[in-house]
């Protein structure tokens, strides 16, 4: 069973994240994560600065350390970052403190190459929140999920699906999670040019998730 809308039961049960931006207003949060990864990245870097519109990253901190310039690029043309554990953990399955370590360690290396805030985007990998994490993560974090999945890593998924499932369950305040990465870059070199295209169109606009914060 596929979940491109995220289910009512799982806000729920995680009440404490951020799931959506505002309902009232047309704007979509289209954010990518598991990278940086060279070409790839920049692909989809260049496909949003063709279009105008800002995105935000969950950056794997060993991509970072790995790929800076790619990083850096990310930075310079002004979109947003968020930490994706430095390892790619799965919270389900590792313990708490060693998770936090991880979390840690990709702040620290995204700090060291040029990212700095007031408080730092974390987006869990797979999307498995660790039990108690929110209790135990430094208050300056916060935690991202989503409400539009494009099952663009999926080999089952077909790039048109993900572009028509992407669009039909896009609804104002949308975070809408797609993937750049390897096993993603022929899917978003279909989906992501039309998925902007279509929502330009309708007059949204594309936000940054720290545009969630600002007053």
């Amino acid at each position: 069973m596929y979940f491109f809308k995220t289910p009512a039961l799982f806000k729920y049960l995680y009440p404490n994240v951020i799931w959506q931006g505002d309902r009232n207003k047309k704007q979509i949060f289209l954010t990518f994560d598991d990278g940086p990864v060279p070409g790839i990245t920049d692909y989809v870097l260049d496909v949003l600065s063709e279009f105008g519109i800002k995105a935000t990253f969950f950056c794997v901190g060993e991509n970072v350390a790995k790929h800076p310039a790619t990083f850096e690029r990310l930075l310079y043309e002004g979109h947003g970052v968020g930490n994706h554990t430095y390892n790619h953990l799965d919270g389900w399955k590792i313990n708490l403190q060693v998770y936090l370590d991880n979390i840690y360690q990709s702040r620290d290396t995204m700090i060291n190459h040029g990212y700095s805030s007031d408080y730092f985007l974390f987006r869990p990998p797979y999307g498995k929140l660790k039990k108690g994490l929110s209790n135990r993560i430094d208050n300056n974090f916060k935690i991202i999920m989503w409400d539009v999945l494009a099952y663009d890593f999926s080999t089952k998924i077909s790039a048109e699906r993900c572009l028509q499932e992407s669009i039909k369950h896009t609804r104002n305040g949308s975070i809408v999670l797609f993937h750049d990465s390897q096993k993603t870059i022929q899917k978003l070199k279909i989906a992501i040019p039309q998925y902007i295209a279509h929502f330009l169109n309708e007059n949204y606009e594309f936000c940054r998730i720290d545009a969630l914060f600002l007053h």
